[in-house]
């Protein structure tokens, strides 16, 4: 690796015009390989982000490839669909479980790299709902690192800055457009000590990078909690270190408390309607029932239909508060 430092950066809704504005700022001899996870749907077309990038700026931008090595003044960004690891001196791309509902997923970047280059790392979040980021930043900064956030205010969504903030004492927070003189700042800088890498984020990561169930090592990292995963159905672990609260299951799926209940509650508006779904039927199978006038049954039928009515409406009712109090599950 060219140079002593390696970025990380993060970003979510609004990233790709943050990211095309922050690679428009980085001048053509910049020494260090940057990484970049953009959270991107599955079947989205990777080729579309490393584009916009590459036009933006001197610096060649490209999708990462499994054990490819990486080299300094080039960016690299995670595909759709995968998870973008740095170690010792090349990539790892896997289809490891999803982390915050993310595959790429910032966290586990952060932390591999946190695992790899310890106080070598630059970690940086940019905008984006929800939290993903604030645990890797925190790794970061547990490995001796340097952590950057972007200015909330200066944010097109503030919620991955403002939460980071709000968990990790973070080195800089600022607008964008002065991230790029960071940037030139902090690539010349000499890295502090290295510190031992906690083995709760080493065993995160080789979670991550390994991509299998492993039940001795989520026990070693938190304690079982009564509540399951909402992508698998196992049961979920409490992340006993840092200050931001997570959980973990033993297929290497992982939450920060916002997004669980974000997933969970995802989850309950999908059951909200197939629930409506079958009361309807019922009551529709009902009404005809009633409307054949059947000797001794049809009262009971109609009867039966005016009460699937009720909870009907109380089902309608219940999703209709539940979108509107929570407009990021469907933005997320």
């Amino acid at each position: 690796m060219t140079g002593s430092s390696l970025f990380v950066i993060g970003a979510s809704a609004g990233g790709l015009d943050a990211l095309t504005r922050l690679a428009a700022q980085l001048p053509a001899d910049f020494p260090a390989p940057i990484f970049v996870v953009n959270h991107m749907a599955a079947d989205a077309n990777s080729e579309v982000v490393v584009r916009a990038i590459d036009n933006s700026g001197p610096l060649p931008c490209t999708l990462a490839q499994e054990g490819q090595a990486f080299e300094g003044g080039h960016i690299y960004i995670a595909p759709a669909d995968h998870h973008l690891l740095v170690v010792k001196g090349k990539m790892h791309v896997t289809k490891g479980a999803r982390e915050n509902r993310s595959r790429p997923g910032i966290d586990p970047l952060f932390r591999s790299a946190a695992v790899a280059y310890r106080s070598k790392v630059v970690g940086v979040v940019l905008t984006g709902y929800l939290d993903d980021g604030t645990a890797g930043l925190e790794a970061i900064q547990r490995c001796g690192g340097i952590c950057v956030v972007q200015d909330p205010d200066d944010a097109a969504y503030p919620d991955m800055p403002q939460n980071a903030l709000n968990r990790v004492a973070v080195d800089h927070t600022l607008p964008l457009e002065q991230m790029g003189a960071l940037f030139a700042t902090l690539v010349l800088r000499k890295p502090g000590k290295d510190k031992p890498v906690p083995k709760d984020i080493a065993i995160e990561a080789k979670i991550a990078e390994r991509v299998l169930s492993d039940l001795q090592a989520v026990n070693v990292v938190g304690d079982q909690v009564p509540f399951n995963c909402p992508d698998c159905g196992g049961p979920l672990w409490q992340v006993a270190k840092g200050n931001l609260l997570r959980y973990r299951c033993h297929t290497g799926h992982a939450f920060t408390s916002a997004v669980l209940e974000a997933e969970q509650t995802a989850k309950i508006e999908e059951t909200l309607w197939t629930a409506l779904r079958m009361f309807e039927e019922r009551r529709n199978l009902l009404m005809t029932v009633s409307s054949r006038q059947s000797r001794g049954y049809s009262k009971s039928a109609a009867e039966r239909a005016r009460e699937s009515e009720v909870h009907i409406e109380r089902i309608r009712a219940m999703l209709t508060s539940s979108r509107d109090a929570t407009p990021e599950v469907a933005a997320a």
